[in-house]
């Protein structure tokens, strides 16, 4: 399907586009790395404890990963740095100035106040530190950070490629001209938004990939990037190094600043139609595995609304101890109400004319008669006026009961 209208990155056509490598694999979850660059620190994990990367931290290469995120984000350098010259010349200052408008309007505008909103909303599950699944995503990063921030991995999904990043190092100022303009153009939306448009960003990123959008993000919300694998599932449905015929993606270990635990980001280039799944069987088995203590869903184009995409809402429904979502997830029939407790924010009218066929009237019952639902102060999803915008928190029973015995 093609189309001009607004749709989340990476679902406009139900094709899995593929392009990447991976890691070893062992058997712990845990990343210890030291705060400053080591040689000898160590990381090590799996998104679903199928498989294990160990990875010696290069002090040399996070440094040079960091100051790369850095760079094509706008942030300035040390002076040390191989690239803090670049940083003089006038097409890096056009991104500085960028970044500097754009950004602190992004962060007035929304992330603060997503943040916020986490910390009041979120504690107890940010508590768990969780793994956290966001099939459907593209590079969104950033708002899977800000709403849980304390997340001990983020499992990322889209159809477009992982892609690579320029050496800029080794670039000429062409090229570094040209892959700044890249990242400004894929930016754009989200920094206006709160979400990618599918049909701007397909053009940009099947060119370039996520992984600069990915380095952006990391490097704007303060994280140090230690390492960057590509990363493929194999036939068993486990994270393997990258070969050819393997499911592909891409694998940073990061850590925030002021933090010594390392972090795991994934995202893997995948279709997640019942098709898709059926065609690689391996996917279904690694979902089917990953750790879900939370499956966020944003500006997710009512997917599971259909019965082509029945397969991964079952998957999320049986496997997810909590479920973070606009109404353009799942649609709230799909949570029943003797296995989950619902927790409404903001306001729901309608989708926007795109997708008015997933109007939901039982979910506009709700919100029509009951008097404790807490408003959104920032937008979310395809409606970004706070008014207009809504969020669900689902909680597995199983956990409360848990907690009460």
């Amino acid at each position: 399907m093609r189309t001009n209208a607004i749709l989340p990155i990476g679902i406009t056509a139900l094709l899995c586009l593929t392009s990447c490598n991976a890691t070893n694999s062992t058997n712990q979850t845990d990343n210890q790395v030291n705060a400053k660059p080591s040689n000898q620190a160590q990381t090590s994990s799996s998104p679903n404890s199928q498989s294990l990367v160990k990875t010696t931290v290069d002090s040399s290469k996070a440094e040079k990963f960091t100051d790369t995120a850095k760079y094509l984000a706008g942030i300035k350098l040390n002076n040390n740095s191989p690239l803090a010259q670049s940083q003089k010349s006038s097409i890096w200052l056009k991104q500085q100035q960028y970044f500097e408008n754009n950004w602190s309007k992004l962060e007035t505008q929304q992330l603060t106040k997503v943040t916020q909103w986490s910390k009041q909303e979120l504690q107890q599950v940010n508590n768990l530190s969780p793994s956290v699944f966001y099939p459907f995503s593209g590079p969104d990063f950033l708002y899977a950070y800000s709403f849980f921030p304390k997340g001990k991995e983020y499992i990322l999904m889209g159809l477009e490629p992982a892609g690579k990043v320029l050496d800029l190092t080794a670039a000429s100022e062409n090229d570094r001209a040209r892959k700044l303009e890249e990242v400004r153009s894929s930016l754009f939306a989200i920094l206006q938004l709160s979400f990618f448009r599918t049909n701007d960003m397909k053009v940009d990123l099947e060119k370039q990939g996520v992984l600069p959008i990915l380095y952006v993000f990391l490097a704007r919300t303060q994280n140090r990037i230690l390492d960057v694998q590509n990363v493929g599932i194999d036939k068993q449905g486990k994270i393997q190094p990258f070969v050819k015929g393997m499911i592909s993606g891409v694998k940073i270990s990061f850590v925030p600043e002021g933090e010594s635990q390392a972090r795991n980001l994934y995202y893997f280039s995948a279709d997640l139609s019942n098709d898709g799944l059926k065609k690689r069987p391996e996917l279904n088995q690694f979902i089917s595995g990953v750790n879900k203590e939370v499956t966020y869903l944003k500006a997710a184009s009512y997917l599971m609304y259909n019965d082509s995409f029945a397969e991964i809402k079952k998957n999320i429904i049986q496997q997810s101890k909590y479920v973070l979502q606009d109404d353009s997830g799942m649609p709230m029939k799909a949570f029943d109400n003797s296995k989950w407790n619902l927790k409404f924010y903001g306001n729901y009218t309608n989708p926007i004319s795109l997708f008015s066929g997933s109007y939901q009237a039982n979910l506009r019952k709700i919100y029509s008669t009951q008097k404790d639902i807490k408003p959104l102060n920032f937008g979310i999803g395809y409606k970004m006026t706070a008014s207009e915008s809504n969020l669900m928190l689902a909680e597995s029973k199983n956990i409360s009961t848990s907690k009460n015995p």
